[in-house]
């Protein structure tokens, strides 16, 4: 089965090569499992999860087109067990301060205190959050004595490796901070390890002729991330309906940064749909991909709905050669300063308000989501410049 554009598929992101035609994808964006125990990887061991990332990297070898990128979003595994190094020795004296924290203190405490949450239980106690988790749920999150001892595993090395088997080359390389994750950092109360609080993106690049167009991007957004290596971007505040969310607008830059209006972007671990609805809103074709039923379905509903909203806010005027919007709704202003409606096969440059032609007079409603269907895709243009619809 091929997969088409524009749509959400069931299958193994390992066996991409065999659904996707070659030399199709212009930008393939994902974010795999960490192996950090997720309910979707549990079962997973670290030998078949390093063969996931392997066997999927190197089905990008024949679909990327020369000169195409493959970005992949990944952190360090933090807590990653090793039973060959020998156990860190440490005195911990902050934790035997900590044991007149009793339960009944704790519990006598939030009894007093009804109002307050974990946080500031700690605060008032003076100790951590965790060590009130512990107190009341009795949980003893650092482990069994008997457990084996963790290491930082740094994932990319292992990922470019793989790459480079592939005959992918490693382009650049973006750092994400995120916001800490202090629940899942729990080390950091009893050792002097650093909570979890950025990823990395690799991105390799298949050898071939890559086009370099500063325009796409306005010199602010060059000045603020476009040519920074680091990216401050606060994380998902609500992991409902999927486990590892990335907000949208982390594959919304590398697709505007890596792509143009029209080129096929790929998410072969498309999860809840994040990326799929940032290439919508940015005017680009997309094919996504799962092994989970119910993230496929989920994110098919996301992808429709960044259509409707794309389509619903543009209220378009025609022009003799192309047709451009003439005003964008209030849902369209948040996703992207300015969308413009161009053929693919030519864009319709940014000019002077005095070379634009004539505007005629308003379409009809819903000419929007027409134009959307008969092969004009939204894309980004700088909000500082005027867009007229002449062609090359």
């Amino acid at each position: 089965m091929q997969y088409a554009p524009d749509g959400i598929f069931e299958g193994d992101a390992r066996r991409i090569a065999d659904h996707v035609l070659p030399a199709m994808v212009s930008l393939s964006v994902w974010s795999p499992p960490y192996h950090v125990g997720k309910e979707y990887e549990r079962d997973v061991t670290f030998v078949q999860w390093k063969n996931l990332l392997r066997r999927t990297i190197e089905g990008h070898a024949t679909i990327l087109r020369p000169g195409g990128f493959l970005a992949i979003n990944i952190a360090d595994i933090l807590c990653f067990q090793d039973p060959t190094i020998p156990r860190i020795m440490a005195d911990n004296v902050s934790a035997k301060r900590r044991r007149d924290i009793t339960v009944e203190l704790v519990r006598r405490t939030w009894h007093e205190h009804r109002d307050m949450n974990r946080h500031q239980i700690a605060r008032l106690l003076g100790c951590s959050e965790q060590t009130v988790d512990r107190r009341m749920q009795g949980n003893n999150i650092r482990g069994g004595k008997y457990e084996a001892q963790t290491r930082v595993f740094l994932t990319g090395k292992l990922v470019e490796d793989y790459a480079y088997s592939a005959g992918l080359y490693l382009y650049d390389r973006r750092v994400w901070v995120k916001d800490a994750a202090w629940e899942n950092s729990r080390w950091h109360s009893t050792s002097y390890r650093a909570v979890d609080e950025f990823e990395h993106i690799y991105v390799f690049w298949r050898p071939g002729p890559t086009v370099v167009d500063r325009d796409r991007l306005s010199p602010q957004e060059w000045r603020t991330w476009g040519s920074r290596a680091v990216w401050h971007i606060p994380s998902v505040r609500a992991n409902d309906d999927h486990e590892a969310k990335f907000p949208v607008e982390l594959p919304r830059r590398l697709i505007r940064l890596l792509t143009e209006p029209g080129d096929l972007v790929l998410d072969c671990f498309v999860g809840s749909g994040t990326s799929g609805t940032a290439a919508i809103q940015e005017g680009r074709r997309f094919i996504g991909v799962d092994k989970e039923p119910r993230y496929v379905e989920m994110a098919r509903a996301a992808l429709a709905a960044a259509r409707r909203e794309v389509a619903s806010s543009l209220d378009l005027r025609m022009t003799p050669d192309a047709r451009v919007p003439d005003r964008l709704g209030g849902p369209a202003r948040t996703v992207q300063p300015m969308l413009a409606l161009e053929h693919r096969t030519g864009y319709a440059g940014n000019v002077s308000a005095d070379q634009c032609p004539a505007r005629s007079p308003a379409a009809t409603p819903g000419e929007g989501a027409a134009a959307v269907a008969d092969g004009f895709v939204p894309s980004a243009t700088d909000p500082g410049r005027s867009t007229c619809g002449t062609p090359r």
